[in-house]
C-alpha cells in the first residue's frame, strides 16, 4: 500500500465507502489500473471504524491497517477517558501500540509518548497517520515491548499495555498469562521502568482473578459505553492496595457519564433490604454489575432489592440520580402470554429482559408470542418469595438538569 494513496485510489475509496466490500471485490476487473483488493480492505477497515473512531474514519488522509487492528483499537470515547487518567505526565510509553488510537489521545495530554509496536508494517502506517494528524510528540518504535524497555534504558511516568487477546489460531483468550505480552511475567521489568502501569483488559476477564494474578493492583475502572462494557482498566504499582477501589463508569450517548465507586469491603458491609415491586424499578448499568456492586448500589440509593440474585431494585419514590435505567411499574403479572398481551397493543410488541428467570429472552418470546419493539418493557424475574413474575413497565424519561 502506497503512502499517501494516489488520487485515483482516494476517489475510489471515497466513492465506495458505504458499499458492500464483497460486492466491490467481485467487480475488481472493472478497475484494472487500481489495486482494488487493497482498497477494499481500506474500505472494510473504515466501515468498522465508523462507530468507534468516527473522526479517523472520515479523514481521507489516513491509511487504515487490516480490519482486525481496527477491531482491537480503543474507541474515541474510551481513549479520551484513558487519556484523562494520565493527563499531565511528562513521558508515557504505549507498549502495545496497535492502530495508535490510544497513543494519539495520550499525546494530547502527555509531554512525550513512545509508541511501541512489534509489527513493523503497522508501526509504519501509524507513523504516517500521526504525521497527517500533525501529532509531533509521539516517537514510533517498531519493537517488542520487553526488548524496547531493555534497550532504551529509559524511565517513564506511565506504561500502558493492551495485550492481544487472540491465540496463534485466532481464538480469543481470557487469562492474562495467555495474552501477548504476558503482563504478569513482565511485571518486574515493567515496574523497573515506571512507577505506574495502566493495563487494559477484556471485559470477559474475571476481575477477582485478574487482581490475584497481577498482585500489584492499586485501583481499577470498569468502562461501559452506552451500557455495554468495553474494557476494564487496572492501575498497577510497586505497592498494591489492600482492597483496590473500583470505579464503574458508563459513558453515555449524550456526552455525560455515570460513575459509582466501591470496593470489596463496602460491598461486603452492605446489607440489602428486600421488598415486592413498588412504583419504580431500577436496573444498574452494565459497568456496575461487572464491578460487582450487587448490594452496595441498592444501599447507596436507599433502594429495596427484589431478590438476592435478581439485581433489580425498587422504590416508591423516584431516585432520579440512579446510575442505570429507571422504569415506572404498571403491573406485576404471571409469566403468561395471554395476560401479558393484554398490556400490549394489537402487534404484541415489548422489550423483554430476563433476570434470575429460568428462560432466556428468546425462549420467553417463543413461548408467549411477544415480539420485539413498542414502548412497553417486560422484566421477567423472581421476587422475594421465589415466585416467577413479569413486571410490566414504561421507561422513565428524565428531563435534562
Amino acid at each position: 500500500m502506497e503512502f499517501p494513496l494516489p488520487e485515483a485510489a482516494r476517489r475510489y475509496v471515497a466513492a465506495h465507502l458505504h458499499d458492500d466490500p464483497a460486492h466491490l471485490a467481485l467487480q475488481a476487473r472493472r478497475h484494472p489500473n487500481l489495486p482494488v483488493p487493497e482498497l477494499v480492505r481500506q474500505i472494510q477497515a473504515r466501515q468498522k471504524a465508523r462507530v468507534k473512531l468516527p473522526t479517523w474514519a472520515d479523514n481521507q488522509d489516513l491509511i487504515f491497517p487490516p480490519a482486525l487492528s481496527v477491531e482491537q483499537a480503543s474507541s474515541e470515547r474510551t481513549a479520551t477517558y484513558k487519556a484523562a487518567l494520565v493527563a499531565g505526565a511528562t513521558r508515557l510509553a504505549d507498549l502495545t501500540g496497535g492502530f495508535g488510537a490510544d497513543a494519539a489521545h495520550f499525546a494530547a495530554v502527555v509531554g512525550q509518548v513512545d509508541y511501541v509496536e512489534r509489527d513493523a508494517r503497522l508501526a509504519q502506517v501509524v507513523a504516517y497517520n500521526l504525521a497527517q494528524l500533525k501529532i509531533e510528540n509521539v516517537a514510533v518504535h517498531a519493537a517488542d515491548a520487553a526488548a524496547f524497555l531493555k534497550s532504551s534504558g529509559a524511565t517513564f511516568d506511565w506504561l500502558f499495555l493492551d495485550p492481544a487477546r487472540r491465540d496463534q489460531r485466532g481464538g480469543k483468550t481470557f487469562r492474562l498469562a495467555d495474552c501477548e505480552p504476558d503482563v504478569p511475567r513482565l511485571l518486574p521489568l515493567l515496574l523497573r521502568h515506571a512507577p505506574r502501569i495502566l493495563l487494559k483488559t477484556s471485559p470477559m476477564l474475571d476481575i477477582e482473578l485478574a487482581i490475584n494474578e497481577l498482585k500489584h493492583v492499586r485501583r481499577l475502572w470498569v468502562i461501559a459505553v452506552d451500557n455495554e462494557v468495553k474494557e476494564v482498566l487496572y492501575e498497577l504499582g510497586e505497592e498494591p492496595a489492600i482492597d483496590p477501589e473500583r470505579l464503574a463508569v458508563n459513558l453515555r450517548r449524550d456526552g455525560t457519564q455515570h460513575e459509582f465507586r466501591l470496593n470489596r469491603a463496602r460491598e461486603a458491609r452492605a446489607v440489602p433490604r428486600y421488598a415486592e415491586a413498588q412504583q419504580y424499578l431500577y436496573e444498574p448499568n452494565a459497568a456496575i454489575l461487572k464491578a460487582g456492586a450487587f448490594k452496595s448500589i441498592g444501599t447507596a440509593f436507599e433502594l429495596l432489592k427484589l431478590h438476592q440474585h435478581s439485581h433489580l431494585y425498587t422504590s416508591y419514590e423516584l431516585r432520579a440520580e440512579f446510575p442505570g435505567r429507571i422504569f415506572r411499574i404498571l403491573a406485576t403479572e404471571k409469566a403468561d402470554g395471554t395476560t401479558l398481551k393484554g398490556h400490549l397493543g394489537p402487534e404484541a410488541r415489548a422489550h423483554v429482559t430476563t433476570r434470575n428467570f429460568p428462560e432466556s429472552v428468546a425462549d420467553f418470546r417463543r413461548r408467549t408470542g411477544i415480539r420485539e419493539g413498542g414502548d412497553t418493557y417486560l422484566f421477567a424475574t423472581t421476587d422475594l418469595r421465589g415466585r416467577l413474575v413479569v413486571l410490566v413497565c414504561e421507561k422513565v424519561v428524565l428531563s435534562p438538569q
